[in-house]
């Protein structure tokens, strides 16, 4: 398959995307307002690198309030001053992407059905859209504050009948291309099974891609619930074509799956999003409410960038008025050492600088 093909596909799907955005700016200019909203004091600034930074204590719990004095950025290990702050409040953009492979089809009941915590967790102004694919990634579903109408496309959405090419990283680069266009809050929330028939040079090119890129990527992986149907279908004496490689035992020692989990943790570590690994379908609900929760309690951090034309790595530590790194408690008095983080810091692990 060519990477044309796909993003020929996808650009239909960004036409769509620029009406709405059309539509949208109709309506700011109707209106009149006495400052400028965050994002678009964002834009103001010239080549600014965007973080979005979220901070969880150990309850998982979200930590609002911190002020732009309590985080500290570093680039190479180098602190960058911090020429932009604020929590998110403006609407996000995100794209659900669901597999339709054979083997998703036994298990879409179940996450289709919890997807409404996803949908309610959001908030009243962030954009859903939804791109479906197997060998091609499908255009299903424009951007829309509708969240019902992403629940009937889930519900809709057409499935692959037997074995076929899965092309999950032609996908995932081709709606960042998409999302290119759009300024402010973006994400991708991957519904997949994490395999991928591609040759391991699209690999490179999507992480490469993803460095230049402000994508946030939340992974939620569908092997765990996949094995689990297959083996009572198994027990049934039911066969689904193409679903024969996802039996239970071959989820702990086939060395394809084991990498498919390990490709969604880092789509979602180095953009600072989160992977989620359900193991029954009860767990479908919890992380996308968590994910919902995570796109409503982002900072966001902006910083001038190097000028080398070479990839930076980004740090993120998160201290108090004193300077102190919070997250950070003593042990007892026989030990001396510090213990271990309590609060748990996602961001962007890293960008491509300009060239000078």
């Amino acid at each position: 398959m060519k990477t044309s093909q796909a993003k020929s596909l996808f650009v239909n799907f960004g036409v769509c995307l620029s009406l709405a955005i059309g539509l949208t700016a109709l309506s700011a200019l109707a209106q009149s307002a006495t400052s400028p909203p965050p994002e678009q004091a964002l834009k103001t600034k010239t080549e600014l690198v965007k973080l979005d930074v979220t901070v969880l204590d150990t309850d998982g719990n979200f930590v609002d309030g911190l002020k732009d004095q309590n985080f500290h950025i570093f680039d190479n290990g180098a602190e960058r001053p911090i020429l932009y702050f604020a929590p998110v409040t403006d609407a996000a953009k995100v794209v659900v992407v669901l597999e339709t492979s054979p083997s998703v089809y036994l298990i879409k009941d179940e996450h289709i059905a919890a997807a409404y915590a996803l949908l309610k967790g959001l908030s009243a102004d962030d954009e859903v859209a939804l791109v479906t694919y197997s060998d091609l990634p499908r255009a299903v579903m424009p951007f829309t504050t509708n969240k019902a109408e992403l629940l009937t496309a889930l519900g809709s959405a057409q499935y692959m009948i037997g074995s076929g090419a899965l092309n999950l990283y032609y996908t995932v680069s081709d709606v960042v291309d998409g999302l290119a266009r759009f300024r402010g809050k973006k994400a991708i929330v991957l519904l997949t099974t994490g395999l991928d028939s591609s040759p391991p040079s699209q690999w490179t090119e999507l992480t490469q891609k993803l460095r230049a890129s402000d994508v946030v990527i939340f992974s939620v992986g569908l092997l765990g619930p996949l094995a689990n149907s297959v083996a009572d279908d198994q027990k049934g004496s039911k066969h689904v074509p193409g679903a024969s490689a996802f039996d239970s035992g071959d989820l702990q020692s086939n060395p394809a799956l084991k990498k498919a989990d390990q490709d969604l943790t880092e789509l979602a570590t180095m953009t600072g999003g989160q992977a989620y690994f359900p193991m029954s379908s009860a767990e479908f609900a919890p992380a996308y409410l968590q994910i919902a929760a995570c796109l409503r309690n982002e900072y966001v951090i902006g910083i001038a960038p190097d000028h080398d034309g070479q990839f930076h790595r980004l740090s993120v530590t998160v201290a108090d008025s004193d300077n102190a790194l919070l997250g950070k408690k003593k042990h007892k008095k026989k030990k001396k050492k510090h213990g271990e983080a309590e609060y748990r810091v996602s961001f962007r692990q890293g960008y491509i600088a300009p060239a000078s």
